[in-house]
Formats: structure tokens, sequence, C-alpha cells
């Protein structure tokens, strides 16, 4: 008895320990050496990277509109529609290589550049070296603070950007009065102007390019040309406040002095007022707006602001908690703790802070009403940035937003779903004029102005620039955003009619061959296939991943249409359509085909593992469903191997967590963190790329609750090295918001908020003893290797369910 009430006070401390709320900072003990070091900052619409120097300190810019171009031509190449029945001829007789020459020919413009909006330099005067160095990034409130000591006096710079304000804030103080000695100068690599109003405002005005040029040379953009519309016009301003300082200035700077507190309020905006809209002769008046942000959060007192702040980023943040280890922090700096874990230091905690980062980064560039997260999020300090910093659709802006709805962020994924809509709007004039079909098309890049033409203009390989399929897998996140929510109105109103037109381009899209419906062309994104007779081909008809992604999309229209019951029809035609939709291949290595054949891969290490997208994000594949093909795409993740991009290895950990092998998805987890992930956290591609950061965000919670069949599923894939823990928000399907500890690998206890009501089905590895204030209907699934426990019950909206196991000692 008193071993059993020993065991028990320990259980009690120890989950204790696991719900207390953890410290999530990112800190350093030396300014960042460079921007890939730099901390980042935003609001969804102004970002700052913050590189925390003493005496010159420089915060990088962006605001989330700047991009070079104007509004679309919807039709770029109206010769294109003539090349697509010969593409289809060659590709039947084999003729890859006429079919790649032919697919050039069908080409378009290549996307927008996402601009940086300028730097802001801190020039602060003082004698002797600087001590006590820290600066940091607290993602529980979303405030970079920096630090230091010089001749006794400790200066302190805190920053945050503020959605409720629109400013981004900078205040600066000393511990000794009047001590605060700086001017604030700005620049920019565009052409610009600076100026001092007679207010004390330092202003840098400037004018993005009317070019899409990629190459990354420098004098390449081009502002003016008579013939369309003229560079984007942008604007940021700073204002200083102090209570006992000096405020003067040059014709270009501001310059402080004697002050022991200093505010700088920063505004800007740019002239863009819509993705079909000229930003120059019909943009907004960017002035007007930069000065109107200014004017109404200078009213307030920085209390009142940081307030504001922190609640509306709080309110999104604090949705989730995860604890993975009881021990604290190791102390030291995180490039530190990076450096070590990369060497096989046992730190848990990081891999708690990287999983929130995500999170953190999510709600810091993707906010309703503004834009979708971009290849950088809104971060980017390059003119030419790598891959024009834009929306690349084959898989990079799908696993921006994979944490959104599981990860209790669904808000963040409304941008998406916005410019899913204005894609669609111009994707319908791309399948009219390059293809001569129904619905809309999205083809491999696009950017703020809803681009969805094939890019590449006459020379991309087809491999990547005539990829075709971006419609089908956006409609996607539209499904997706209803099965969690279970709005209703939404379906009917917005995601459905997206979703059917999506269909109809697919159907237009397939053609028959031997009996079954193909796509052609048709590409495995960016990989090379080497033919039996002796070529290397980059195009094919029906790739596995087309295909799924089709059969998706159908069965999400299917399922869609059971319940709001407004178009049989279709829905029919689907069913129809999708039995005919060629099937998946089990090669002769017991992989998954991912060509037309069974052919070997130029890379068999290839980055993109594009054929088991219906393993993940899709969900025709599963051990719970048929373990052939589970077995096949294990194999095909075996082969590909545990390397890669960061964003790679990102959906590693999802196809590993899929096929409920927690072990190997942490090992993937880990080789992100050791390989992928610089100093600050950035995932790099390289270079620095978001995505990973997403991708890996949304595989730790798929890790720890998987929903997109037809159950809960709790610690699917549960690493062993994670042998206790909480974790508290994380979303699953049908509106049911989970909590749950674990120990020793098997549920303890957990708590279930059904938000909309409905049946709640669990799945778990050890049996449930009750669930409080509900009937339970209990079922064993034996899957061969072990036996699994379904637990059924009837939810009200509203109302918190606890779940006991049947290991709940207390």
């Amino acid at each position: 008895m008193k071993n059993l009430s020993a065991f028990v006070l320990f259980i009690l401390i120890h989950s204790l320990v696991f719900s207390q709320q953890k410290k999530l900072v990112l800190w350093y003990d030396a300014p960042a050496k460079d921007w890939n070091e730099a901390l980042p900052i935003g609001n969804g619409r102004l970002g700052a990277m913050i590189f925390g120097r003493t005496g010159n300190e420089l915060i990088q810019l962006n605001e989330q509109t700047l991009w070079t171009g104007g509004p679309v031509n919807l039709n770029p190449n109206p010769e294109a529609p003539q090349y697509l029945q010969p593409v289809r001829d060659a590709l039947f007789k084999d003729s890859i290589g006429q079919a790649v020459n032919l697919l050039k020919k069908m080409q378009g413009p290549d996307s927008e550049v996402y601009q940086p909006l300028g730097d802001i330099i801190i020039k602060q005067k003082y004698t002797g070296k600087p001590t006590a160095y820290n600066r940091n990034l607290d993602i529980s409130n979303a405030t970079s603070t920096t630090k230091f000591i010089v001749d006794g006096v400790e200066y302190t710079r805190e920053i945050f950007s503020s959605v409720p304000d629109q400013v981004i804030l900078i205040r600066l103080k000393a511990s000794k009065p009047n001590a605060l000695n700086f001017s604030v100068d700005v620049a920019h690599e565009l052409q610009y102007q600076k100026i001092v109003t007679a207010t004390k405002e330092l202003v840098l005005k400037g004018r993005a390019g009317i070019t899409n040029d990629g190459t990354r040379k420098q004098n390449t953009l081009i502002y003016k040309d008579g013939a369309n519309c003229e560079g984007m016009r942008f604007q940021f301003r700073i204002k200083p406040v102090t209570v006992d300082g000096k405020i003067s200035n040059t014709d270009t700077s501001l310059v402080i002095s004697g002050a022991t507190e200093v505010l700088l309020f920063v505004s800007a905006a740019t002239s863009f007022n819509g993705f079909d809209k000229c930003p120059v002769s019909e943009g907004k008046n960017e002035e007007q707006l930069a000065i109107s942000y200014l004017n109404a959060a200078t009213k307030k007192n920085y209390t009142q602001l940081l307030n504001a702040h922190v609640a509306d980023y709080q309110k999104f943040f604090n949705r989730v908690a995860i604890s993975l280890t009881n021990e604290p922090a190791p102390n030291l700096a995180t490039d530190k703790r990076l450096a070590a874990y990369k060497t096989g230091a046992d730190d848990k905690a990081l891999e708690e802070l990287y999983f929130q980062f995500g999170r953190y980064l999510l709600i810091s560039s993707s906010r309703p009403g503004g834009m979708p997260a971009n290849l950088q999020g809104i971060w980017n300090n390059q003119v030419h940035p790598p891959w024009r910093s834009n929306y690349t659709t084959n898989i990079n802006v799908q696993m921006n937003y994979w944490p959104a709805e599981i990860c209790n962020l669904s808000e963040m994924a409304l941008p998406l779903i916005d410019h899913i809509i204005r894609q669609a709007k111009n994707g319908t004039a791309t399948a009219k004029n390059y293809y001569n079909m129904r619905g809309w098309a999205v083809h491999h890049n696009s950017d703020i102005w809803a681009l969805t033409n094939p890019v590449g203009e006459g020379s991309g390989d087809p491999k990547w620039a005539n990829w075709s399929l971006g419609s089908p897998w956006l409609s996607q996140h539209l499904y997706e955003h209803y099965r969690y929510t279970g709005d209703k109105n939404y379906l009917k109103e917005t995601a459905y009619p997206l979703m059917k037109a999506a269909a109809e381009f697919c159907l237009d899209w397939l053609v028959e061959k031997d009996g079954v419906l193909v796509t052609a062309p048709s590409t495995s994104p960016e990989n090379v296939y080497l033919h039996p007779s002796g070529f290397k081909g980059t195009v094919t008809i029906a790739s596995a991943m087309d295909m799924e992604i089709i059969r998706d999309l159908f069965t999400n229209i299917i399922e869609a249409d059971s319940i709001l019951n407004i178009d049989k029809d279709f829905a029919s035609l689907l069913k129809e359509k999708r039995g005919r939709l060629s099937p998946l291949k089990i090669g002769k290595k017991g992989n998954l085909v991912e060509w037309f054949g069974d052919w070997e891969d130029e890379d068999p290490q290839h980055r993109h593992v594009s054929h088991l997208f219906g393993l993940h994000p899709g969900r025709q594949i599963s051990p719970l469903l048929d373990t052939a093909y589970a077995a096949a795409s294990r194999k095909t993740l075996e082969v590909r191997g545990d390397g890669g991009t960061g964003w790679s290895k990102a959906w590693k950990i999802n196809f590993w967590a899929r096929l409920l092998d927690g072990n190997h998805a942490y090992k993937m987890y880990q080789e992100l963190l050791k390989g992928s992930t610089m100093n600050n956290l950035f995932d790099t591609h390289p270079p620095f790329q978001i995505d990973g950061n997403f991708g890996a965000a949304a595989g730790v919670a798929e890790m720890l609750v998987q929903s997109h069949l037809d159950a809960i599923q709790l610690l699917p894939a549960l690493p062993s090295a994670w042998k206790g823990g909480h974790v508290k928000g994380l979303m699953a399907r049908g509106g049911f918001e989970i909590e749950m500890s674990w120990r020793e690998g098997m549920l303890t206890e957990g708590f279930i908020k059904s938000k909309i009501g409905g049946i709640c089905t669990l799945l778990t590895n050890g049996k449930i003893k009750e669930v409080k204030g509900a009937k339970i209907r209990q079922t064993e699934i034996n899957t061969g290797s072990n036996t699994l426990y379904t637990t059924t019950f009837l939810t009200k909206p509203g109302i918190t369910y606890k779940i006991v196991s049947e290991l709940h000692l207390w």
C-alpha cells in the first residue's frame, strides 16, 4: 500500500510538471552575424528581422503586399491550345523529347517577385565595451528584446509588431536617466528617397520594379514602362516619441540625445489594391495609410500598445501547449543548444520549442484579411530572393498550411482560402485560354497577382513548369477547413463551388487509355525517370501523384454532396469516373510506382516524394486501410532515404507518422533539427525556406493525433523517446479539441471538447475505461501486429468530456 501511494504521488507530481506553462524563448549571447541569425517578428502584414547589434543595430523590414509587377495577362500565350493534342499524341507514342519541346511552347510568364521594404539602422553612441549581452525572442508573447550593459548602464530594446495597431513598436530604454543617444537612418536596395518631415518623421519612399526577373542579377529591375502598369509604390515612416530626450534631425536621419526612454513607431503601406488592379493608376494611397496607422498608434502609451498586442497574439498561441519532458531546458543560448543537439545531446525542450516556433511563425505571417505566407513567410531581405519568394503550388504553399487546422490556428488558413478564390478566378481563364477546358487550373508557381498559367517562358523544364494540378490540390485545403470546423454554410457557399469547378477541369484533363482514365501530360514534380529505352524522361502519363490528387478531390466532393445533398448527379458522375481512374501499382522492388511504368529514378533519393500524396496529405493509403499499399509506401520511403532538403524531411515526418511509425517520424524530426535548421531556428532548403518549419510542426501534431480517417486516433505514432507527456489544444476533424496525458507510451487520461457536437469515435492503443458524462460503445480491432480499441459516444456542442483510460490511477 505504501509503495502504491508513493507511485500515485509520483504520477501526480509528474502530471503537474507536464501541465505547467513552459518558457518558450529563443535567446543568444551575441548579435546576429547575418540575416539567417536575426530574429523574426510579424503581424501578418509587417515583418522585421532583428539583428540585435549594440552600436549599429539593423532591423530589416517587410510589408506583405510589396511585390514586383501588376495584374496578370490572362491570355499571354494564345497559341498554347494547339499544342495540347500533339503533346498527348507524342506521349502515347513514347516520343518524350518531342512532348517536352511542345510543352515549352505552351508556357507563359514567370511569377512576380516578393520584395523587401527596407532597413532601419540605429546607431547608438556609447563609450566602453558592451557586457552582459542578451537578445531573445519570446514566442509566448511575440516580443523580441536586446539587452547589454555599458559603463554601468543597462540598455534595453523591446520590439513587437502589432496587429491591433498595425505598427512595429521599438522601445529603447536606459537604466540611468538621459543616457540614450542614438541616430535613426533608413536604406533600401531599390530606388528610393528619404526625408524628415516637419513633424520629425523619417520617411522612406520607393517603387518596386515592374519586371519579374528572377536571375538574382543586380541592376536588372525596370521601374517604368510606358506600355505597362508602373511598379508598386511603398513607404515606411518612423516617428520617435520621448518624454525627456531631445529630438533633432539631419536632412535624412533622426537624432535623439539625452533620453531615458524612446518609442519608435514604425508604420508602412503599399499602393497594392487587389490582385486585379494596377497598383499605380488604381492603387491605394500608401502615404495616407501609413500616416493614419502612425497617428492612431501614437495616441496610445506603451503599456496600452503592448497589452493589446499580447492579448491579440496569445488568444491564438495559448490554445496549444505541449510538454515532452519534466526537465528544465538547458541554460544555454539557443545556437549552442542546437549545436549540442546536432552532436547527440538530448533536448526535448528544444523539440517542444521548435514545434511552437512553427505555430509562432504562422500566426506572425498569415492573418485573416491578408495574403498567405509565401516561401519565406513574410521575411525577405533580397530584391532577387530564391525562387522569387513566391507561392510554389506543387508542395510548398500547401505545406505552409498543414499545421493551421490541427494546431488550432484555423483562422490563419483564411488568407490561403481567400487566395484560392482569387486563383480560381484567374485560373478559369487559364483553363479556357490554354486548354479550352472548363473549371480552373493552377500551375507550378503563383504570386500576389494570383498567377495561374504554366510558367517557364518557353525555356522552363516541364517537370516543374507545366505541372497542372494545382487546383485540385489546393481544393483539399478548402475541404479540410470544413472537416475541422463543420461550417456547412462555408462548405456550400465557398468550398463546394470551387471544388466542383476544379473537378470539372480534372474531368476535361483526363483522357482514356487502355480502358482507364489517365492524365496526359503528367509529371511527378521535379523528378526524372530512366526509361527502359535508355533515355531520361520528365513527362509521362498518369503519374501516381496525379491520380491520387484527382481521386482525393473526387472523394471529397462525393462526401461533401452527401452532407449538402445539392448535387447528386455530379456526385454520381464522379463516382463513376473515380472507379475508372488509373490505379496505383506496386513495383518490382515492393515500392509504390511513381510513373506510368515501373521505371528507375535518375535520383533515387530525390527530395520530392510526390507519389505518396495518397498517404499524406491525402487519405487513400493507410496501414488501417490496405497493408499492401502501406507496405509499398514504406518501401518507397526506405529507397528515398532520410536525407533531402528541410521541407523534404518535414514531409517525411508526416509520411512516417501516417504509417504509424513514431520512431522513424521522430528520427526525421531529429534529422531536420540537426541538418536543416539554422541558428534562429529557420528551416533551410538551403537557403531559408519556411515550409519546413510549418511541415515539421504539422508532423509533430500528426504523431500525437490523427483524424483523417473515420476515427480520432490518439497517440498514433508516439516515439519511444517521448515516454511521457502532455498536450493541450490540438484539433481533430469534426470540431474536437484534444487534451491528453500519457505515460510509458500509453494514454492515461484525456479531455475531448466538442465544438459543434456530433458523434466522436476514438481509436486508442489501450482500452478506455469510461467517458464521463457519455454512454460509450467499444470494439476491438486486430491489426495483425497489435490490438486497437474504438470508443464511440455522442457529444453536445461546447461540452468537454473526460476520457479515463485503464491506466488512470487517481
